[in-house]
């Protein structure tokens, strides 16, 4: 009997020493993650006074014609994320755009918004499509892509990076929301109050039926110019910061 109770006692003490093993939490693939491995850029650290003015769901024949004439009137370079389809509707506008210098990206075919159930074939195709609209429109190969409404997860992020671009967000406090025309005077005080080295700031080039961005823009471009900024392209940004680019000789087959 008191070997049974001894071998019952030492089982119970191996038993107790035995190490489960250890679930570690699922990893959290959010903002930190991305930016910490160099997959989207939100916005860059440097000292030098450069900042980046992006612009929307262009093109549109009159809101950004209107952008691009008070951007040459401050010197200043943007990058305009474009929809596929109007680009298909208003090429001489994109040609225009990268005549006068500024850089063209891509942000889809049809402005589809992706969550976790969007096919890989259809990020694709919206992406690939663009591509070929702004390269028969302008003769010109984008490098970056934006998702619209920001959204991301690896399905997007690397069906971008595989056909080689860059996914670029904004810094989130330099998100006008000018496409919900909250005020000339908001947008204004947004950018001013909030402008710092390296700030990726957005903006819409086209907003359905009227815009407060070109008035907020006469105010802010001469404002900013004032305090020492230098408006660049995007990519001059990533240059300016060290950052790395994908390859620039996207696969859009």
């Amino acid at each position: 009997m008191f070997k049974t109770i001894a071998a019952i006692t030492a089982f119970i003490m191996c038993m107790l020493t035995v190490q489960l093993p250890v679930h570690s939490a699922p990893l959290k693939k959010d903002r930190q993650y991305y930016e910490q491995r160099g997959d989207i850029i939100w916005e860059v650290k440097t000292k030098q006074k450069i900042i980046a003015l992006t612009f929307d769901d262009g093109p549109d024949p009159r809101q950004t014609t209107e952008i691009l004439e008070l951007l040459k009137q401050y010197g200043a370079h943007s990058t305009f994320f474009v929809i596929g389809k109007r680009v298909d509707r208003y090429p001489g506008i994109v040609k225009q755009i990268v005549d006068e210098g500024h850089e063209i990206a891509n942000h889809t075919y049809n402005h589809l918004y992706f969550d976790r159930n969007t096919s890989t074939i259809r990020i694709k195709d919206e992406i690939v499509q663009t591509q070929q609209a702004i390269q028969k429109a302008a003769n010109y190969q984008a490098t970056l892509f934006r998702p619209p409404g920001g959204k991301y997860n690896d399905n997007i992020i690397n069906t971008a990076k595989r056909l080689h671009l860059k996914s670029i967000m904004w810094s989130w406090h330099q998100d006008t929301k000018d496409w919900s025309l909250p005020g000339v005077n908001k947008i204004v005080d947004k950018v001013l109050h909030n402008a710092q080295n390296g700030d990726i700031v957005l903006f819409h080039d086209y907003v359905h039926g009227r815009t407060q961005t070109i008035a907020a823009l006469q105010r802010i471009l001469p404002e900013l110019k004032k305090q020492g900024y230098q408006f660049v392209t995007v990519t001059e940004l990533l240059r300016h910061s060290g950052s790395q680019l994908v390859d620039l000789q996207p696969d859009v087959k």
